[in-house]
């Protein structure tokens, strides 16, 4: 299965392979998809880069384990680990590279920083992590912000930094942003189904719910409200935000989807209207157990987004 990035205004789209294939495409650059790329194509491509990760959630953990493992033969080290409980951190990442105090970040040089952890620390820190290196914002949600997006556009423009965005697990990006920038996207739907267990939702929405209840429709709305309301959950509807530039983040729709049936997957639906009657409806099953906010195959899916991380200018890039 291959996640679809997406690309628009100096955007470049990166498609991902579970399998690890890695395919750019984009109005800047191309090159063939269909070959994987091997650890000797990767560590020669680039010098080696240092990679700086906050949060040690699931996702977090996974992609420190792969630096630790297979990071040498790709041309990747850990600069350092953060973890708002440190005491997590202890036994799994080797003491040297754990940062205490993420407000010290900048005392650990690194290429790349990714944050896979809350919204909150895009808002907090992505700035200065900007103003310090590249930087991968695994929550897009929190771009739903208008002010926040054009801060972290400006500083990237400013300090000659890349504010990457991964495709995560959004379906057919490149046929949107293309469909969007020929003027015939009309309309975007994006609907996200999971076990109540998997959602992390504010306020009281989702407060009580029983393994009998079946489906119930939690919120319908545009991103914009819904990426508030479930910060760790819809950031495959922010990427599609994204994708869809003339409908933005207020024009592209939502719903969010409570189904007790779902115990081993997440779907994703997206439906795509285009001029004359035109659309298109993909479905997207994604395994999951129970609980978990990130799908099985999403966490893939962010490893080939790292992959790519090689700078790219001051500017926004979607992979």
């Amino acid at each position: 299965m291959i996640n679809y990035g997406f690309s628009q205004l100096n955007f470049v789209l990166c498609l991902h392979a579970i399998s690890g294939v890695v395919l750019q495409i984009g109005r800047h650059i191309s090159s063939e998809g269909g070959v994987g790329l091997s650890a000797q194509d990767m560590a020669t491509s680039s010098s080696s880069q240092r990679i700086g990760v906050v949060g040690y959630g699931h996702l977090g953990q996974y992609l420190v384990d792969r630096i630790l493992k297979d990071g040498a033969a790709l041309g990747l080290t850990l600069a350092f680990v953060w973890n708002r409980n440190t005491d997590k951190l202890k036994g799994l990442v080797p003491e040297e590279l754990i940062l205490g105090d993420l407000s010290s970040f900048a005392n650990r040089p690194c290429d790349v920083i990714i944050e896979v952890c809350h919204p909150q620390i895009v808002r907090e820190f992505g700035v200065h992590f900007l103003s310090q290196s590249h930087f991968m914002v695994g929550s897009p949600s929190a771009l739903s912000s208008p002010d926040l997006n054009q801060k972290l556009r400006l500083a990237a423009q400013n300090y000659g930094r890349t504010l990457y965005v991964p495709s995560g697990a959004l379906w057919g990006g490149q046929d949107i942003q293309r469909l969007n920038d020929s003027g015939g996207l009309k309309a975007l739907f994006i609907r996200m189904s999971k076990h109540p267990s998997c959602f992390r939702l504010t306020g009281d929405v989702l407060s009580e719910w029983t393994e009998d209840e079946g489906r119930r429709v939690l919120f319908r709305g545009s991103v914009a409200e819904l990426c508030p309301l479930a910060p760790n959950n819809v950031n495959t509807m922010a990427a599609a935000a994204v994708a869809a530039e003339t409908l933005g983040f207020t024009g592209v729709q939502g719903e969010i989807v409570s189904d007790t049936a779902l115990r081993d997957y997440h779907v994703v639906e997206v439906e795509v209207t285009g001029p004359g009657g035109f659309s298109v409806h993909t479905v997207r099953r994604n395994p999951a157990k129970l609980g978990a906010v990130t799908g099985s195959a999403t966490y893939n899916s962010f490893w080939n987004s790292l992959l790519v991380c090689k700078g790219h200018g001051g500017r926004v890039y979607l992979c």
